[in-house]
């Protein structure tokens, strides 16, 4: 991937970031005003996946941004909003960590 792609990446997972985080605020306290800002987010950060699928590929776009996602909003949603993991859960992000590695390095590990 190179430098454009990893920064259309860091993009779209920073605006998918904020839409979690007005969705959690939406979550607490409902508004029109904060569902709007929710959507916009989620719709800016699409946008920019769409030209990273056509770029990249579906299969790399949308592993990378998902497991990317999923740390950066459990990070987040520890760190800000004092949310807990149990050890099942915990086990599920390493596993799914692992998982997306192995789907997005597996083609080159293949050629070795």
């Amino acid at each position: 991937m190179s430098f454009w792609g990893l920064a259309q990446l860091g993009i779209s997972t920073v605006m998918f970031l904020l839409a979690a985080m007005a969705a959690k605020q939406w979550g607490l306290a409902p508004s029109l005003a904060k569902l709007l800002v929710t959507l916009a987010l989620y719709t800016a950060g699409n946008l920019i996946m769409l030209r990273l699928v056509r770029e990249f590929g579906m299969s790399v776009s949308f592993s990378l941004s998902a497991v990317i996602q999923l740390v950066a909003v459990n990070v987040v949603a520890i760190a800000f909003f004092g949310e807990r993991l149990n050890a099942f859960q915990a086990t599920g992000m390493v596993l799914a960590i692992a998982a997306v590695a192995l789907i997005t390095l597996g083609p080159y590990m293949q050629k070795l």
